[in-house]
């Protein structure tokens, strides 16, 4: 009798065990090679249980002992980085699957709860995770796994969670920002200064939509409609911020914890709103404002521009790091930038950084056109190293590329590009979610991370 299907498909079965798919049996003994790795490098947990224990309660709420423990913690945020996943799907992806409870040591709790798991997120440091890594690195040397003699290096931008920056959406979002706190604190108080300020939020969204909407019309009378728009938008908010300035003095002083939070909040964003307020008064006026002085969003001022030219994307709001990775494809190295320096000065830090984590520079290192410094300047660079590197590769013109070892370190140094883009599209760091300047440096040393252990736990090769 032939039957007309089959309830499992056999040609996708494992021979050791006929029930589990081979994927299946793939993806647990990836995690098991990587629990085997962090259990080999307890310089590492105990990087992370220091900054947990000190930002969280270890006690809990009724004085009893913490359910779990900072390796639980730790680890899950490990597969969040490895998964790819947000605070909440990485509580049910480890709650529904025995493979990750495993990796966690959470066969005999509870799933951790997402907003714990945020918590412990912020209280490791973006100096924890770089520590983390350099003990990653060095226990790899020594083991033999990687050579830290010959580096890479490159830069490139992670993009911050903000929306595109003009004069008139940024001061949309002051005015909403302002009313939708200040509503909040006129249900729990009754102040005469908010009773004074009166909001027309429908008024001031109008303003805001009718000149994104026909900013880039060519008709003269609709620009001279845009022009009066754009004033009468910066007056508006302008208004707003100058009143509430009084009343947020007064909220940081009540005796209510909900008003002192709000006043704290708002505390903290009337800078930006202000500086917002004069960039759009000197547009106005026909100033060109440098891209310095701009502030690019109220919810993350320390968000920089960063112009590098690309055809599909040539201006990115942001932040630079720089990457440097050994042959391994192992990163040794990342460093975050506040403010973009240009690439040519970023040699000597590299090479000194190296120092600082293997105890020697590498004999040899591979850059692309953009870090070179000029002739001169790399003459001095080859001198003040002491023949401590033996060769750079730093191209100046494509004309370099016709030397053959030269072209040799070009090649190697063109692998960089493809652990960024893995960085980008498997780790999210094409646009960095975390909020602040710490949050977007955390993410960064988490990718990293995460990186790294993928790297160093290949599947076994076949025969």
């Amino acid at each position: 009798m032939r039957e007309m299907t089959h309830a499992i498909f056999c040609e996708f079965l494992t021979n050791a065990d006929d029930q589990v798919p081979g994927i299946v049996t793939r993806y647990r003994e990836e995690y098991k090679r990587v629990g085997e790795l962090l259990d080999s490098m307890p310089e590492v947990l105990e990087q992370a249980h220091n900054d947990i224990e000190t930002m969280l309660n270890p006690e809990g709420k009724q004085g009893r002992k913490a359910v779990f423990s900072s390796d639980n913690l730790f680890r899950a945020l490990v597969v969040m980085g490895i998964e790819c996943l947000t605070f909440r799907e990485t509580t049910i992806r480890i709650a529904e699957s025995e493979t990750l409870q495993n990796f966690c040591r959470l066969l005999k709790k509870s799933t951790v709860d997402y907003t714990l798991l945020c918590r412990a997120s912020c209280a490791i440091s973006p100096q924890t995770w770089e520590k983390s890594n350099r003990f990653f690195g060095i226990r790899m040397m020594h083991e033999g796994k990687i050579n830290p003699e010959i580096i890479r290096a490159d830069t490139t931008v992670t993009e911050c969670n903000i929306h595109w920056p003009t004069d008139s959406s940024l001061l949309w979002d002051c005015y909403r920002v302002i009313e939708r706190n200040i509503t909040k604190i006129r249900q729990v108080l009754s102040m005469q200064e908010l009773t004074s300020i009166r909001f027309h939020v429908k008024k001031i969204r109008k303003l805001h939509l009718d000149i994104a909407r026909f900013a880039k019309s060519k008709c003269k009378k609709r620009q001279r409609k845009v022009i009066g728009w754009k004033k009468t938008l910066t007056r508006r908010v302008k208004q707003t911020v100058e009143k509430i300035v009084p009343v947020v003095k007064k909220l940081l002083n009540s005796p209510n914890l909900f008003a002192a939070a709000i006043g704290a909040e708002l505390n903290e964003k009337l800078p930006a709103m202000a500086r917002i307020v004069n960039v759009a008064e000197r547009n106005l006026a026909g100033e060109k404002v440098p891209a310095t002085e701009k502030i690019l969003s109220i919810f993350e001022p320390h968000t920089e521009l960063i112009m590098r030219g690309r055809r599909e994307k040539p201006v990115e709001f942001g932040h630079a790091f720089l990457l440097a990775e050994c042959p391994e494809k192992f990163i040794t190295d990342w460093l975050v930038f506040p403010q973009r320096p240009p690439d040519s000065t970023l040699i000597p830090v590299t090479l000194e950084r190296h120092e600082e984590t293997f105890g020697a520079k590498p004999k040899s290192a591979a850059f692309d056109m953009g870090f070179f410094p000029g002739a001169d300047e790399l003459e001095s660079l080859r001198d003040d190293l002491d023949d401590e590197v033996e060769y750079l590769a730093v191209p100046s013109r494509l004309r370099d590329l016709g030397d053959a070892l030269m072209s040799t370190y070009q090649k190697f140094r063109a692998g960089i590009e493809g652990t960024i883009s893995c960085l980008k599209r498997a780790f999210r760091l094409s646009r960095c979610l975390f909020r602040g300047f710490n949050g977007f440096c955390r993410a960064i040393g988490c990718a990293v991370f995460c990186h790294n252990l993928i790297v160093m736990t290949p599947p076994p090769k076949p025969g």
